[in-house]
């Protein structure tokens, strides 16, 4: 039997315990020595089968490519980082000058960095403040500017934005008094200003996710909605800073800012691109008051995500971008090409078209053409166990694998994927 300590001297295991830490390589080494002593493997190969039972990294989170058309999936992480964000967060996980003024040698500003490159993104801000998603950000507002108070909101706006948190619960937890007001299809801005009294804190509009009202319909418009005496709020959701030209009804912080909008609220990781924030960006004294507010300590966002948030808004361009503009004609050919490398291992497959959806409560309705390969249904749960770890999505009893948000440079691992099942 050889000793655990001469298997983990191993050159390679040596290099794992660096990159995996100690413990995981003795675990699994320790694993294959009980194997040893079973006679299950030879003592000769267990540095080998320690070798290749080691995880492929020290966290259960697998890497996914999202093949099922759903750009911001919120179940796979939403946001995607751009190389540029990824690289940012390799370099703030060491010691950074979150909070240091290396000039001075005193304590500064923290994020400044990230606060500035917002600042510079939302020219009609007087001001901005980021928590740690948005959400948070809600209650932040709510809590520093209306406990105790009431909030104006429209009944066909209290929605519930997913895994059953609904946001009637997460206002009035921030203390505040909800004072709705219209109906679910129609509400006027003579409902919010005949509910105004002086304890009105402010007027919040959300933006309505994963779902659209049609038909016999009113809704106030942000301009409609000024100069009543009471700040007006605007919760956009899904993270918008300036008009998209593919989503013209989304709306956006600029636009909110422009029709007088007082604060204006967003995610950082929806259609922004980002990691996860929250965005409140608008008057400074409102911005002030809550930043300074307790709460904000408890809700502020850390190092990494600042330095990921930065560069995601110095960079241009992000994966979700690719991923929305991505041209129907492109998406065929690639299709096609994984297709006939499929078809020529006896696999029966097609290529069909596919509708993608923005996802993340951004958009609701508006579908993305594109294209996908079919494969058999069989083949959904055997991709999403294999690895790399494919997800498609099972439509009309067949597996749809598509490339919209899969790099083209992915495309060779799907491939991989699908002769592997």
């Amino acid at each position: 039997m050889p000793r655990t300590d001469v298997v983990l001297a191993d050159a390679r295991l040596v290099a794992a315990a660096h990159r995996l830490g100690a413990p995981i390589v003795k675990a699994v080494v320790v694993e294959v020595l009980e194997r040893v002593r079973r006679g299950a493997v030879s003592a000769d190969a267990a540095a080998d089968i320690a070798v290749a039972s080691l995880p492929a990294a020290a966290t259960t989170l697998r890497r996914v490519l999202n093949a099922t058309g759903v750009v911001v999936h919120t179940n796979l992480g939403r946001s995607p980082l751009s190389p540029a964000a990824v690289h940012a967060v390799a370099l703030a996980a060491g010691y950074v000058d979150v909070e240091y003024d290396v000039e001075s040698g005193h304590r500064a500003r923290r994020g400044r960095g990230a606060l500035d490159a917002l600042a510079a993104a939302l020219p009609d801000a007087e001001a901005v403040h980021v928590v740690n998603n948005a959400a948070a950000a809600l209650v932040l507002v709510a809590t520093a500017l209306a406990a105790g108070r009431d909030i104006i909101v429209s009944r066909g706006e209290l929605i519930e934005i997913g895994d059953g948190f609904r946001l009637p619960d997460i206002l009035t937890a921030s203390g505040a008094r909800l004072v709705e007001v219209g109906t679910t299809n129609r509400t006027s801005s003579t409902d919010y200003r005949a509910a105004i009294t002086d304890q009105s804190a402010f007027i919040l509009k959300v933006h309505p996710s994963n779902f659209v009202v049609t038909g016999f319909t009113t809704e106030a418009t942000v301009s409609e909605l000024t100069g009543a005496g009471v700040p007006v709020v605007v919760d956009t959701g899904s993270g918008l800073l300036r008009p998209h030209p593919l989503l013209l009804n989304e709306p956006d912080a600029t636009t909110a800012l422009r029709a007088g909008a007082d604060l204006v609220i967003a995610s950082g990781d929806k259609l922004l691109g980002g990691p996860q924030a929250g965005l409140i960006v608008g008057r400074a004294d409102l911005v002030e008051r809550v930043r300074r507010h307790p709460l904000a300590r408890a809700l502020r966002i850390d190092k990494l995500r600042l330095a990921a948030l930065e560069a995601t808004l110095r960079d241009p361009r992000t994966p979700i971008d690719d991923a929305l503009s991505a041209e129907p004609d492109t998406l065929f050919q690639r299709c096609r090409a994984l297709a006939d490398e499929m078809g020529a291992a006896g696999i029966a497959v097609d290529v069909v078209p596919s509708v993608g959806v923005v996802g993340g409560g951004g958009a609701p309705g508006v579908g993305l053409p594109g294209w996908a390969v079919s494969l058999p249904e069989s083949y959904a749960a055997s991709l999403r166990r294999g690895e790399p770890c494919v997800v498609g999505r099972v439509e009309d009893g067949r597996c749809l694998v598509d490339p919209r948000c899969v790099s083209p440079e992915e495309d060779a691992l799907i491939l991989k994927a699908v002769l592997a099942v």
